[in-house]
This record gives structure tokens, sequence and C-alpha cells, in this order.
């Protein structure tokens, strides 16, 4: 790629997590519903602001992008504070083609995001620990998801204490204008 005027501008790397005996958690944590369905784009807009590359998704987005038939309700869930507000969210997609080509069926967490004034107070921590108990008794034999290793949320950290251990690495090129 450097050869043709290429440079690597972001890393990420796939990250995944084998799915067996999974302790459930307690913790204000709610699925997905057509009702909850505002309070999930808006916490995700909200919890990207600061993520490279992220572009905050307008309704039609959000339908087109996420809640499309890729899209598991049933494992994609909301936590929410004492006083009931939002305050995070895991998005699950799962792609039937992929676990009819490899058969492992395997829940993608597409989007775990965190608002800014909840970081560092397990909410990221009980949601990916609640959707692994939920992948794991749905069936899912692993649940995977991909990282930005600059993320300055520190993100990378929070899967691998849950016990995510990486895969694949993947290169975002740019061309240099």
């Amino acid at each position: 790629m450097r050869a043709r005027g290429f440079e690597p501008v972001r890393y990420f790397r796939r990250v995944e997590h084998p799915l067996g005996d999974v302790a459930p958690v307690r913790a204000r944590i709610e699925p997905w519903s057509a009702q909850t369905d505002e309070d999930f784009r808006r916490v995700r807009n909200a919890a990207f602001e600061d993520a490279w590359g992220a572009v905050p998704m307008p309704p039609d987005m959000w339908r087109n992008k996420i809640v499309n038939q890729t899209f598991r309700p049933e494992v994609s869930f909301l936590l929410r504070d004492e006083a009931g507000t939002p305050a995070g969210l895991l998005v699950t997609m799962s792609w039937d083609a992929d676990t009819e080509a490899t058969g492992i069926r395997d829940a993608h967490f597409m989007i775990v995001g965190t608002l800014r004034e909840h970081r560092k107070r397990g909410v990221a921590t009980a949601l990916l620990a609640h959707a692994l108990h939920t992948a794991a008794a749905r069936g899912y034999d692993r649940a995977s998801l991909v990282v930005d290793s600059a993320r300055p949320s520190g993100a990378s950290g929070v899967f691998e204490k849950a016990g995510f251990v990486p895969k694949t690495r993947y290169v975002r090129w740019a061309l240099e204008a």
C-alpha cells in the first residue's frame, strides 16, 4: 500500500470471547425495543462524539445501518443509571451467512458505548457481562467485536478485562493528497 502512496492512519483489532458458562449480571439493563430505540440511537451518538471517524446517525441512517436484518435485538442492551437516565448501550449483530459458512454462531458486538459522564464506572463492563451471558444462553458460540487500538476511552482494556482475546489486526489506510 505504501508503494501506491497510502499511509496507515489507524489500527483496529478484532477480539473474540468464547461462550460457555458466563455468570449473569445485576444492573438496570434492558433489552432493545421499539420504545427504547431512540434512547439507543441518542446514546450511541453521544458516546461516540470523540471517536475517530464516527459521525452522528440520524434516524434514517440508524435504521439502515443498525436496526436492519443483521441486528439482534434480543442481545442488544441499554443500561440506565440510578435516576433512569440512559448511560450506555451494547448493540449486537449476527450474519446468518457467516454462521452457515463457518458453523460458528457469532454475536458481534457492533457498538459498545458509554456516555462520557458515566465512564470509568463499570457501565461497559456490566453491559459486556450481561450480553455475554445472554448470548451464551441463546446458543451463540462466541462473541466478537472490533476495537480502535488508539481510542482514548480505554476501550481496549475494558474488553481485555472482560476476557476478549485479540484474533485479527486491521489497518486503515489513507491516500495522502
